[in-house]
């Protein structure tokens, strides 16, 4: 079942269950683009940007070609500001700062790689994030990380944390010895000012606390945390 969290005339924001596509396949059609049409009764939307299959949360949609244009934009603008909410394991060196790296992805096993130097196919990521609280599990360690991105590369999120030894919990693509559940990253604000109306627009979606390992962590789930800057020293 989707459910929307923010709509107007030009775009639709929903919360993208864990496992549903972001958009139809060659070999499955359902997809958050159709179950929103359905849901809502509209035409098919378009997708501002994508989130992977195994990752939950908030998914912007446009209504028509001129909002997804205008929406794109901004994205590729870096003038949205996107923030997910992450389980890791083990605990980041630091409790906040920047990941900046060179990220290489290998279509042929759709799998994205930290390399030590620029040449072609690879692109430069960045990444700020903070660490909300770190918890003792039968898993290990395991710490709650608030990430707010630069740059949208494929597995960004997964495979920046991955290559510091802080594998996101459940996914085994990027180092993550358990099975257990779900990959632990949330799709959680976007914030931006709106290319039709002017206005400023804040969206915020935090995970379901009742599955594992988010019920660790629910008595920190609050939206507010979104109001303080996520690295300690701005």
């Amino acid at each position: 079942m989707i459910k929307v969290l923010y709509r107007d005339k030009f775009i639709i924001a929903v919360n993208k269950p864990c496992g549903m596509l972001s958009e139809p396949s060659p070999t499955e059609e359902s997809s958050v683009l159709l179950e929103t049409a359905n849901a809502e009764n509209i035409p098919l939307p378009l997708p501002v940007h994508r989130l992977d299959r195994n990752v939950s949360g908030l998914m912007l949609l446009a209504r028509n070609s001129s909002a997804a244009g205008k929406f794109s934009a901004l994205v590729s603008e870096r003038a949205m500001n996107k923030e997910y909410l992450a389980i890791v394991h083990g605990k980041p060196t630091e409790d906040s700062g920047i990941y900046k790296d060179l990220l290489f992805k290998d279509s042929s096993c759709n799998k994205s790689y930290v390399v030590d130097k620029m040449r072609k196919g690879v692109k430069e990521a960045s990444l700020e994030y903070r660490t909300i609280s770190v918890k003792e599990s039968e898993d290990g360690i395991l710490s709650l990380v608030r990430i707010r991105l630069h740059t949208g590369r494929t597995h960004q999120i997964r495979v920046q944390f991955s290559s510091r030894q802080t594998p996101l919990f459940g996914d085994g693509k990027y180092g993550s010895h358990t099975n257990r559940g779900e990959i632990a990253l949330c799709s959680a604000r976007m914030s931006f000012v709106h290319p039709f109306t002017k206005k400023s627009v804040d969206i915020r979606n935090l995970p379901s606390p009742d599955g594992y390992p988010w019920n660790l962590f629910a008595d920190l789930f609050k939206t507010e945390m979104f109001d303080e800057s996520i690295l300690e020293n701005q």
